[in-house]
C-alpha cells in the first residue's frame, strides 16, 4: 500500500511538473534600413548590450514563476528608458517639436487590453497602458485624457527633456530642412515590443513607440491599435509589430497572424511570413515576433534587419542584421 502511495505521488509530481512549459521571450527594438555600413562598432555593440539586458530583465520574472504579462511589462520599460530606441526617452519628435507617445499590452489569458496614444509625460508608457487594462473600464485613452489618467493613478510622470535626445531633434531637422517624407528621414522603425510564453502556458504581448519623425495631424500607429500592432490569445499567439503603422493597420497584422494560425491551421512561421508578404504587397515594410502556447517563437521581417532578441531557460541572443 505504501509502494503504491509513493508512486501515485510520484505520478501526481510528473503530471504536474507537464503542465509546467519551457518559459519565453522574444523583443523586437525595430525594424528598417538597418545595415553594418550604417552602424559604428560602438553602436552596434550597445545596442546589442541594451537588448540583452531587457531580455535578462523579462528572463528573471519569468524564470521566477512570473507571469507573461509581468514579463513583458518589465522587458519594454527597460527598453523604453534607453535612448537608442523610439519609445520612451529617446522617442522621435512630431512635427510640432513634442514627444507623443504609443503603448499597448495585451493578456493573452483572458484578451483583456490596455491601449495609449499621445500620451506626454508618463516615464514608462506600458505601464500606462497596463493601467488602462487593469484599472478602467477602458481598452483605449488618449491625449489628454490618457495624461490625466496617467497622473490619476500616480504613475511616474517626467518632463519633455526627459524624452527629448539629440539625435532625435536632429533627424526632425534634416526632415524639415530637406522637405523629407515621414518614411525617408530614417527608414527605420524604433518601435520596441515583448511577447512572452510563461511556465504556466499563457502568452502576452507589449509594445511601445514614439511613432514616426514629423509626424502631423495626431496620426496614429499600429503600435497601440489592438489587432494590428499588438495582439495575444492563449488559443494561438502573441504578436508585437514594428514598422510603416499604415500598413499594418490596413493588414490587421497581429490578428491576422493569430486568425491563420487558430483558424487556418497555419504555424507561427508560416502565418507571419505570409501576412509580411502582404504588407510589402501593399507596400509597407517591417516586422513582427511571435510567441505561442506550444513554445514557438518566431521572427519575421521584410527589411536589411531588424534589432531583436530571443530567451529562455537554455539561454539568451540577440541579432541586429538580416544575415544574422
Amino acid at each position: 500500500m505504501r509502494l503504491l502511495l509513493i508512486l501515485g505521488a510520484l505520478l501526481m509530481t510528473d503530471a504536474a511538473q507537464a503542465q509546467q512549459r519551457e518559459w519565453k521571450l522574444v523583443i523586437h527594438g525595430g525594424a528598417g534600413v538597418i545595415e553594418r555600413k550604417n552602424l559604428s562598432p560602438e553602436k552596434d555593440k550597445e545596442i546589442r548590450a541594451a537588448l540583452d539586458h531587457s531580455l535578462a530583465t523579462g528572463s528573471k520574472v519569468l524564470a521566477g514563476g512570473g507571469s507573461a504579462l509581468d514579463a513583458v511589462e518589465a522587458t519594454v520599460r527597460e527598453l523604453e528608458d534607453n535612448p537608442n530606441f523610439n519609445a520612451g526617452r529617446g522617442a522621435v519628435f512630431t512635427y510640432q517639436g513634442t514627444n507623443e507617445l504609443d503603448a499597448a499590452i495585451m493578456d493573452g489569458r483572458t484578451r483583456a487590453a490596455g491601449a495609449v496614444t499621445g500620451a506626454t509625460a508618463t516615464k514608462n508608457p506600458i505601464s500606462l497602458a497596463r493601467a488602462v487594462m487593469e484599472k478602467s473600464p477602458h481598452v483605449f485613452l488618449s491625449r489628454e485624457g490618457a495624461d490625466e489618467f496617467s497622473r490619476q493613478q500616480g504613475l511616474e510622470q517626467a518632463p519633455p527633456e526627459w524624452f527629448a535626445t539629440p539625435e532625435r531633434r536632429r533627424q526632425l531637422e534634416e526632415l524639415k530642412s530637406k522637405s523629407l517624407s515621414y518614411f525617408d528621414v530614417d527608414l527605420k522603425y524604433g518601435t520596441v515590443g515583448a511577447v512572452a510564453l510563461d511556465t504556466q502556458g499563457h502568452v502576452a504581448a507589449a509594445t511601445s513607440t514614439g511613432g514616426l519623425t514629423g509626424k502631423r495631424w495626431g496620426r496614429i500607429g499600429d503600435s497601440p491599435i489592438i489587432g494590428a500592432g499588438t495582439y495575444a490569445d492563449d488559443r494561438a499567439c502573441a504578436i508585437s509589430a514594428t514598422g510603416a503603422g499604415e500598413y499594418f493597420i490596413r493588414e490587421g497584422a497581429a490578428h491576422e497572424i493569430c486568425a491563420r494560425m487558430r483558424l487556418a491551421g497555419e504555424s507561427a512561421q508560416k502565418a507571419a511570413d505570409v501576412v509580411m508578404k502582404e504588407i510589402g504587397e501593399l507596400g509597407g515594410t517591417g516586422g513582427v515576433i511571435v510567441v505561442t502556447p506550444k513554445g514557438e517563437t518566431v521572427y519575421s521581417f521584410n527589411t536589411p534587419g531588424m534589432y531583436r532578441g530571443m530567451a529562455s531557460a537554455k539561454g539568451r541572443s540577440v541579432a541586429i542584421y538580416g544575415d544574422e
